[in-house]
């Protein structure tokens, strides 16, 4: 859990808003609902030196990474930064290509917590080739760092990402629309059994809060994240978020189902046209449900507890609106909104 910069912001990054972004996930009571990580997404570094370490924007970050790292783990936060694969990033700064042991050691040296490497100008690359380069110069880089694989399904990176990493993009890239988070978001149903603890697949940022969707689109998009076992990096400002995105990115039953320590991901288990049914087994033995209506008008959905595994009777509980539905016997409808869904936690 925690932000990165891409989403809202592209390529003007800078360590203000790095130092910024930091102190608003602690006032804003983000850290305390359970981010973490600062992650600066591209165009942080400009050139190599003479000795090929990697060498960040002094207009940008005049004081360099190593003490924005620090004043982020001040903060009790942790520093995440960005690379590729290839020759050049996708801003086309320079690329970690030869470099993979060196820049891994220099980040180490400067105190980041993740990192994220692209798959831009990679081309005629192996990315499981690859991306082990990487691993092992983390394993070699004498610091704990989350490794993020960020090649958008290339080579289907769920079936060899386990050994390699500990996150993997299942997909191209999401935008801060109702149609392409669906898409991105439906789409990892099958996926689940490559998922687990300490690897997860990864359908993308989250674009809460950036204004393309509405308050129930948002709630979807935050609601499959949270079946889908997803990490969940914000990818607004978090300096001037609202009240409504705040209540979405905090609330504390929806992230408790993506952060259940089982770690399976979930899936679908009933369709019909525009309406979809997901479910997530969680370690205290209850489930979580989705009843998502992707269609273009309210209505009803009815879930059969017998298609969950689920004899009668079974309690509910609606964790966006945080209230007991009651106890039922074999079914329970709920009306969902246009684009919206009701998650619920089912329970015997």
């Amino acid at each position: 859990m925690g932000w990165n910069s891409w989403n809202k912001f592209a390529c003007d990054v800078s360590e203000r808003l790095i130092r910024e972004t930091a102190d608003a996930m602690v006032s804003s009571g983000l850290q305390a609902a359970g981010y973490q990580y600062v992650n600066i997404d591209d165009c942080w570094q400009v050139s190599r030196d003479a000795g090929g370490t990697i060498v960040a924007d002094s207009s940008r970050f005049p004081s360099g990474i190593r003490a924005l790292a620090d004043d982020v783990h001040r903060k009790g936060l942790k520093l995440g930064i960005y690379t590729d694969a290839g020759t050049l990033t996708c801003e086309k700064r320079p690329g970690s290509l030869n470099h993979e042991t060196q820049d891994m050691k220099t980040y180490a040296a400067w105190g980041v917590d993740y990192v994220k490497v692209d798959w831009c100008h990679a081309e005629g690359l192996d990315p499981e080739v690859q991306y082990a380069k990487f691993r092992d110069a983390i394993a070699g880089a004498g610091r704990p760092i989350v490794f993020s694989i960020c090649n958008w399904g290339v080579k289907a990176p769920w079936r060899w990402g386990a050994a390699t990493g500990n996150l993997w993009r299942t997909t191209g890239d999401i935008g801060d629309t109702f149609d392409r988070m669906s898409v991105i978001g439906f789409s990892q149903n099958g996926l689940e059994k490559f998922s687990g603890p300490g690897h997860w697949n990864d359908p993308d940022m989250l674009e809460v809060g950036n204004g393309g969707m509405n308050r129930n689109e948002y709630r979807t998009h935050m609601g499959l994240w949270a079946l889908l076992a997803a990490p969940l990096l914000a990818g607004n400002d978090l300096r001037t978020m609202t009240a409504e995105t705040k209540e979405i990115l905090t609330n504390p039953e929806v992230i408790a189902v993506d952060q259940d320590k089982r770690g399976v991901q979930g899936h679908r288990v009933g369709q019909e046209g525009p309406l979809e049914v997901w479910v997530r087994p969680l370690a205290d033995g209850s489930q979580a449900v989705g009843l998502f209506n992707r269609g273009e008008g309210a209505t009803n959905i009815t879930l059969e507890f017998k298609a969950i595994g689920l004899s009668s009777p079974v309690k509910l509980r609606d964790l966006w609106e945080r209230k007991e539905l009651g106890t039922f016997q074999s079914s329970y409808t709920g009306e969902v909104p246009q684009h919206g869904v009701v998650l619920l936690r089912v329970s015997k």
